[in-house]
């Protein structure tokens, strides 16, 4: 699969003085996704929308750093979606905030595309439309982004709320463990999705990494 580390073709300016990197992986993924669909224009602004969400998202998680005081580095967009590279925090509930953002500016998204799409669809159905759609996408990202497996949001979302009531090492078996059979799960769930629903993320869940979690032993 791709390596989320890969050399970026092009950055772009962001908001509050944070560079946006685009990836290889990611031309590459939303061209494959444009080519397996018939009306190209309309496979266009849908790739379009996808990549507005993603980026968005983890705008997110950069506003979640930047309001508790933590430098942000960058936000990559991949084959596997994005990431937003911030500093190290070592404070639990910073990161809880951080990695929430993520999400929860998915379900704000989800919640207001939804809440305007029949109104527009009365004056401009084919407006209306594409608000439905992006309304889909975002409770989609939101719904993904919740699989307890690492490095998903969900997957570091669950490991905090361990760490909330467990033992460090006990939160990070137990993380390993939920981590280890969603991640030998996500092999065929990605085929499913992508021969029934054309979907497809270059990216697996690394299951050697979760079994080093289920066993004790931090992974970097």
């Amino acid at each position: 699969m791709i390596d989320r580390h890969e050399t970026p073709i092009a950055r772009l300016p962001g908001p509050w003085g944070v560079p946006i990197d685009i990836g290889p992986s990611f031309l590459m993924l939303a061209g494959l996704l444009i080519l397996t669909m018939q009306d190209k224009g309309w496979a266009l602004v849908f790739v379009g929308l996808i990549a507005l969400s993603i980026l968005l998202h983890e705008i997110g998680h950069a506003w979640g750093c930047l309001v508790q005081g933590v430098k942000v580095h960058r936000i990559m967009l991949w084959g596997g979606g994005g990431f937003c590279q911030h500093q190290i925090t070592r404070d639990a509930l910073k990161d809880e905030l951080i990695v929430a953002m993520g999400p929860l500016t998915n379900l704000a998204l989800w919640a207001i595309a939804s809440l305007f799409a029949p109104q527009v669809m009365m004056t401009n159905p084919e407006v209306g439309a594409w608000m439905s759609i992006f309304a889909s996408i975002n409770l989609t990202l939101f719904a993904l982004n919740l699989i307890p497996v690492q490095p998903l949001d969900g997957g570091r979302l669950f490991h905090l709320a361990m760490l909330r009531i467990l033992a460090p090492r006990v939160a990070m078996q137990v993380a390993g463990w939920v981590g280890l059979i969603c991640a030998i799960l996500w092999i065929p769930a990605m085929f499913l999705a992508w021969t029934q629903f054309g979907f497809l993320l270059l990216f697996l869940p690394s299951i050697s990494a979760h079994w080093e979690m289920a066993k004790g032993r931090a992974v970097a």
